[in-house]
């Protein structure tokens, strides 16, 4: 009797002992694994995780359905702003948000959480998405520290499956461990903590490009990948050969929707070797008739300096100068220029920019602060507003006649006075709606859209 007492304790000891790798070889795959590799150093300033979606369940899984979260701490910032740089499913179908949860631990008091929109498509059974580059900053410009990052490993320089990063599936926790705890799995799924999952949401329509220029400055990769240049070319308009990549930056700003802007400066001494002009311009997308719409911040004094100077803060569309040139031109003068007084808004019409053959609109008026910069150009008739008010339509000869870039710029008209100065204009976000006439409240609605999904950048006009 003894000695069955004894086996029967030692088998249930040892069956204790042995459940957990039992389990783990009797249960079910994950329905998701999340693949992350570091991209970046555990001290910069930008943190780079790449992330890949695997469907490791035996059924189709939409990525709509999915969100991921990377867990990383504070370190005292107000805030935190993320773009995608690069993704195989196309970066216009990535949105995404920094979160502090409720219930917060040491090395996740901040997770950055991603979604998709239908557009990503699905996974069939054992399916990757790709990758997924992904940028994390402080707008404040200040370098991050990584090491206590919950999901941040420097070791992973390829793709490695990682558990500190969290997936659910139509709002259920199915891969990675949370920092409360949970573990998600297919036989133990746990509803999503700390904020709700987002919905999954239809595609974007197509033609339709928006930014919100969520960027770390001028030389980010995503800048470029989404379609912006920022100008250190020679030339005009102004003082030529002043084109500076110093004057572009990408500041938080309480007052702007998404609480971070595009900033362009214009600086001076009053000579030509100080003076440092400021351009962002687009690159690849092709934009002719339809609604464009810029919330931008003109400003009627300097940040630093005398005030004086015959600056133009300027938003405007713009083709190869040849045979069929097209330009419309937003240019808001403060202090006037050439020969005219200030404060006024010039909207023109540009037929030829070789013989002057344009037609132009004058508003004489301050528009300090921010304002809804609108082109409509569609059936033959280009109209200029703002805030939804009308000022102005030119058709026929003045009508585009070729795709042109999108340009934000800050520059001096000339320089009358010596002394240090600089100027900065603002700019929130901008949107365009191809092909089509929208109303201010159409366009509105549409960045609000935007914004309440996540969404920083999307391009979805066809590429010729």
């Amino acid at each position: 009797m003894f000695k069955t007492l004894l086996l029967v304790s030692a088998v249930a000891a040892g069956g204790l002992a042995l459940y957990p790798e039992w389990r783990a070889a009797h249960q079910a795959p994950p329905q998701l694994t999340i693949r992350y590799k570091a991209g970046s150093p555990a001290t910069a300033a930008v943190a780079q995780p790449w992330l890949e979606v695997v469907n490791t369940s035996d059924k189709r899984v939409r990525l709509s359905d999915v969100a991921v979260r990377y867990y990383f701490t504070g370190d005292g910032a107000s805030s935190y702003a993320f773009n995608c740089v690069k993704a195989a499913v196309g970066c216009s179908n990535i949105a995404g948000e920094t979160v502090a949860p409720a219930d917060p631990i040491p090395t996740a008091d901040h997770y950055l959480q991603i979604s998709f929109t239908t557009g990503a498509g699905s996974l069939a059974p054992g399916a990757k998405s790709g990758a997924i580059g992904l940028q994390l900053y402080r707008p404040d410009g200040r370098k991050l520290d990584q090491l206590d990052d919950r999901s941040f490993n420097a070791a992973d320089t390829t793709f490695q499956a990682s558990r500190t990063v969290t997936a659910y599936l139509r709002g259920v926790h199915v891969w990675g461990d949370e920092p409360t705890g949970s573990t998600g799995s297919t036989g133990h799924a746990a509803s999503a903590r700390g904020s709700s999952v987002p919905r999954p949401r239809p595609a974007h329509p197509r033609g339709i490009v928006f930014d919100d220029f969520h960027y770390s400055g001028p030389d980010d990769p995503a800048l470029h990948a989404h379609g912006w240049l920022v100008r250190t070319s020679p030339g005009g308009p102004g003082i030529h050969d002043t084109w500076s990549a110093a004057g572009v930056s990408f500041p938080a700003e309480k007052t702007a929707a998404g609480g971070q802007v595009l900033q362009l400066r214009a600086s001076t001494d009053g000579t030509k070797a100080s003076t440092k002009q400021a351009e962002v311009q687009s690159s690849g997308t092709h934009f002719l008739t339809g609604t464009y719409a810029a919330r931008i911040y003109f400003n009627d004094k300097p940040t630093s300096g005398r005030n004086g100077d015959h600056v133009n803060e300027s938003f405007y569309t713009i083709s190869p100068n040849n045979s069929r040139y097209s330009e419309l031109d937003n240019e808001y003068m403060p202090n006037g220029g050439w020969g005219a007084p200030g404060p006024k808004l010039d909207t023109t019409s540009w037929y030829s920019a070789d013989t002057g053959d344009r037609v132009t609109h004058k508003r004489v008026s301050s528009l300090q602060g921010w304002h809804t910069m609108m082109i409509t150009a569609v059936d033959g008739v280009a109209t200029y507003s703002v805030d939804g008010h009308k000022l102005f339509s030119s058709s026929g000869r003045y009508f585009p006649r070729q795709n042109m870039s999108i340009n934000f710029n800050t520059w001096f008209v000339d320089l009358p006075f010596t002394g240090p100065r600089s100027w900065d204009m603002q700019v929130n976000w901008f949107y365009y709606k191809a092909d089509k006439a929208q109303s201010l409240e159409d366009v509105q609605k549409a960045v609000n859209g935007l914004y309440d999904s996540g969404t920083h950048y999307i391009n979805t006009v066809p590429k010729h």
